[in-house]
């Protein structure tokens, strides 16, 4: 089961708003997920990010793939930084 790191995408018609979630790749992207992570506002300026570092990190430890757009958010937060890092220590 192929796992990912994703945006859910929530709000109104020209107002959206994201929930970072961790889904199997084979649900659609609004539909099943596992579990909700964090959430994404780029209506704000900036935009708006909150997210779950400690769940983030363990998903990642254990496989699951970031989609381009969840990859540069994490990235600009530092979490990708702290994932390497712990990746390259062990």
């Amino acid at each position: 089961m192929a796992v990912k790191i994703r945006l859910k995408r929530m709000g109104s018609k020209r107002n959206p708003f994201y929930r970072i979630v961790v889904a199997d790749s084979r649900s659609p992207r609004d539909g099943r997920f596992i579990e909700t992570v964090g959430t994404y506002n780029p209506v704000v300026n900036p935009a708006e990010v909150k997210v779950d570092e400690e769940s983030v990190l363990k998903w990642l430890a254990n496989g699951a793939q970031p989609s381009d757009t969840i990859r540069n958010i994490l990235s600009k937060e530092g979490i990708m930084k702290k994932f390497h890092e712990s990746k390259n220590s062990k």
